[in-house]
């Protein structure tokens, strides 16, 4: 592999494993692109864990959510990061995996704030219709947070998404010229590309 090319992968991923528990970097948020009925669907995922070799992203969802739907359908997906600062973008393909009610899921349940646990205590399921606006959690927890024990209860509606990365382009925008390369993991091969 190109020497530029492994000092930038090494360079982004220092970046994502710092987006994972610094909330002012970046690449704590991505956005996560899925299909629905041969249309493409976007939303804003956080970033809660990577790992490198293989290069691995995980996200928590609620499994009643339209993305876990259609990644049950379809696991094939799109990844995007982008730092306005640096200037600098990272396209990935992936393939999800969802952990509902196995070790995996257990442990990142048990790393999840009682603040974001009534969050999966919700009545409704993502994206559900309402005849009238709803906070969507207990109305018993709108100014506070769960028990613990109590908290529990939305562990039924938890997954634990791995997006198995397959490949990674990475793009620098420089007013001299920009930078871009693709890493393809299935085929172990880099190259440079044209922006």
């Amino acid at each position: 592999m190109d020497d530029f090319i492994v000092k930038a992968f090494n360079r982004e991923v220092d970046y994502l494993f710092d987006g994972v528990l610094n909330s002012t970097n970046p690449f704590h948020f991505f956005t996560l692109s899925t299909v629905d009925n041969l249309k493409s669907e976007i939303r804003t995922i956080v970033l809660r864990r990577v790992e490198k070799n293989p290069l691995r992203l995980f996200f928590n969802s609620d499994n009643r959510s339209n993305k876990i739907i259609q990644l049950k359908k379809s696991p094939s997906c799109s990844i995007l990061f982008y730092d306005n600062e640096r200037r600098v973008q990272l396209r990935m393909h992936a393939v999800a995996t969802l952990h509902i009610n196995n070790q995996l899921s257990k442990e990142a349940w048990s790393k999840t704030a009682l603040q974001s646990r009534k969050c999966y205590m919700a009545p409704y399921a993502p994206s559900s219709r309402l005849n009238e606006w709803h906070p969507n959690i207990p109305d018993k927890y709108l100014k506070s947070d769960p028990e613990k024990e109590d908290s529990e209860n939305g562990y039924i509606n938890f997954c634990l998404v791995e997006l198995d990365i397959e490949s990674l382009d990475i793009l620098e925008l420089h007013h001299n010229g920009h930078k871009r390369f693709k890493i393809d993991f299935q085929n172990d091969e880099s190259y440079f590309i044209a922006t």
